[in-house]
């Protein structure tokens, strides 16, 4: 028996032939955005952090091989000038520090969302499932005595300052990610959680619509960029203005009437849009490529028309542009 090290996983396993559903990259934290370098979900709390699926299938492993988080590149601060010597004597006392007192446009701390106390009896626990306290980590392999063990967990929060890692329901900080995964939980209780209670009707519902709101919220920025073109007569050339784009993961879908855009970028944004062309082009023959400050797109005509406008449901003042003169899109 051992248990699996991997991001996301975490079970106890027999048979090093199981499959394995983990995250292989490092987590990454930007901006009060949460996720993980291998696939695309950012959300804002903790909590969901902890809840995005896994999204690689290989072998369980004690061997853990994730590669560690890119290191911050701290500012180069300029040499210190060189400050005359005072010609007087310093003097040698402090003044006396008067303690900080919160103005009254001060926010109130956020509260702390209490956990249920236990699993609703009326509720089925699925296979493998895991418990929900923070830093316990148990799955639930359908054996009653593994519900009814010890959980040792952190009823707390999780607290990140001037790159330091705990909880807050004790003491101890680390500083790698990794080593703030395993601080050993400090409250025990005689039963793991794996469901909590039944939520009121209406609710997961409300909880679905938040959910989606927000992701789109992270996910898109489509207004976020501008673009041009020009023609010739066999092709239109677009240029869209975006930095940081990630070429590895950069995704452009040419159809006969339209393109789809799926645009990462390095700084954890995400560009989507669909653009509704204005005539018809050749899909296999039209080409993007990836620059430092911009996308490319080459789109190959499938006939001689002259594009006053890209795309269709743009505004045309009935002047037609026309080769080699760039339009504004």
């Amino acid at each position: 028996m051992g248990k699996c090290v991997h991001k996301g996983c975490g079970k106890v396993f027999a048979d090093p032939e199981e499959d394995c559903v983990y995250h292989p990259g490092p987590p990454v934290f930007h901006e009060g955005q949460k996720g993980w370098k291998c696939c695309k979900p950012r959300v804002l709390t903790f909590e969901e952090f902890l809840s995005i699926p896994p999204c690689t299938t290989g072998k369980h492993s004690e061997v853990d091989d994730t590669p560690a988080p890119e290191p911050t590149k701290a500012a180069e601060e300029p040499p210190a000038a060189a400050t005359p010597v005072p010609s007087v004597k310093p003097i040698s006392e402090r003044p006396p520090i008067t303690p900080a007192i919160a103005t009254p446009g001060t926010p109130p701390a956020k509260p702390v969302v209490e956990e249920p106390e236990s699993d609703d009896p009326d509720l089925e626990i699925p296979p493998n499932a895991t418990c929900r306290r923070k830093g316990c980590g148990a799955s639930y392999n359908g054996s009653i005595a593994r519900e009814e063990e010890k959980c040792v967990h952190h009823p707390g929060s999780p607290v990140f300052h001037e790159g330091s890692k705990g909880w807050s329901c004790c003491k101890r900080r680390v500083l790698e990610f990794d080593e703030f995964l395993r601080i050993p939980g400090c409250t025990e209780k005689t039963k793991h959680m794996f469901v909590g209670k039944a939520k009121p009707p209406g609710e997961e519902k409300v909880e679905t619509v938040r959910a989606t709101l927000q992701a789109a919220q992270l996910a898109n920025h489509n207004l976020g960029y501008r673009n041009d073109f020009y023609q010739t007569p066999a092709s239109v050339n677009v240029s869209l203005y975006l930095k940081k784009i990630d070429k590895e993961r950069a995704v452009v879908k040419f159809a006969a009437d339209k393109i789809e855009l799926d645009l990462p970028t390095t700084d954890n944004k995400r560009y989507q849009d669909t653009y509704e062309l204005f005539a018809p082009i050749d899909a296999e023959q039209s080409s993007f490529r990836v620059l430092g400050t911009k996308l490319e797109l080459t789109l190959v005509k499938a006939d001689q028309t002259g594009w006053p406008v890209l795309r269709k449901d743009d505004k045309w003042t009935g002047q037609r542009i026309q080769v080699g003169n760039a339009g504004r899109a």
